[in-house]
């Protein structure tokens, strides 16, 4: 299936002095979706932020609020970045005993629900949970923190995936070391959700990093 090829900024490289403003920064720069990266310091060594600045910066944006929840346990907190303002939810299959029943959890509030594998975490983990999705995050960095390098072994992760998904209408997302020389190994294996921190944040004028990287097919 031929899909377009969507660019989701991650506010975690970004100003966060101003960040509502750079939030509105990228979405008028061409952002597709806005990428929130939330970390516990327990499920990665790292801490970004709650469900309030969920709340603040959702008036910066209309675009879809992609919520990638790093932390566990992560069932308890589902229900707050719901009434935050998040659109979709990506949990860890990692994070949870019982994806099914947590997936079913965020499906229920009326938000799109997604899946997360870590590089060392095998596509079969979500084998029984498609027809509940409607996107799979493969990371291509172990999570925690911006600015990694691309992991190549995951190329033929996505490319299983991919197969796994069949007709279903599952986006799969890429993040972790995307950059317009990334970008077309990620879409050819069958990506078409790319995740950009360092390589939007940290290349102005966003609407030319952008570009850079939905041209770089």
């Amino acid at each position: 299936m031929s899909r377009d090829i969507l660019i989701a900024p991650s506010i975690l490289s970004a100003d966060f002095s101003r960040i509502g403003e750079e939030v509105r920064a990228v979405d008028e720069a061409g952002a597709d979706w806005i990428h929130l990266d939330v970390m516990d310091g327990h499920f990665v060594p790292n801490i970004t932020f709650g469900p309030d600045i969920v709340r603040a910066i959702r008036k910066y944006s209309a675009k879809c609020f992609d919520t990638h929840l790093m932390i566990a346990p992560v069932d308890p907190f589902i229900e707050a970045f719901a009434r935050a303002g998040a659109d979709r939810i990506v949990v860890h299959a990692e994070a949870t005993i019982h994806l099914d029943r947590t997936l079913q959890a965020i499906r229920a509030l009326g938000v799109k629900a997604g899946v997360s594998l870590n590089p060392s975490t095998p596509e079969q983990s979500i084998a029984y949970v498609l027809d509940y999705i409607d996107l799979v995050l493969v990371m291509t960095v172990n999570p925690g923190f911006g600015g990694q390098k691309f992991i190549p072994a995951q190329l033929e992760k996505i490319r299983r995936i991919q197969a796994m998904i069949g007709d279903r209408d599952i986006r799969i997302q890429v993040d972790g070391g995307v950059t317009p020389e990334t970008a077309p190994l990620v879409i050819a294996a069958g990506a078409s959700v790319l995740v950009a921190g360092s390589a939007v944040f940290g290349r102005p004028p966003y609407a030319e990093a952008i570009a850079a990287i939905r041209s770089a097919q």
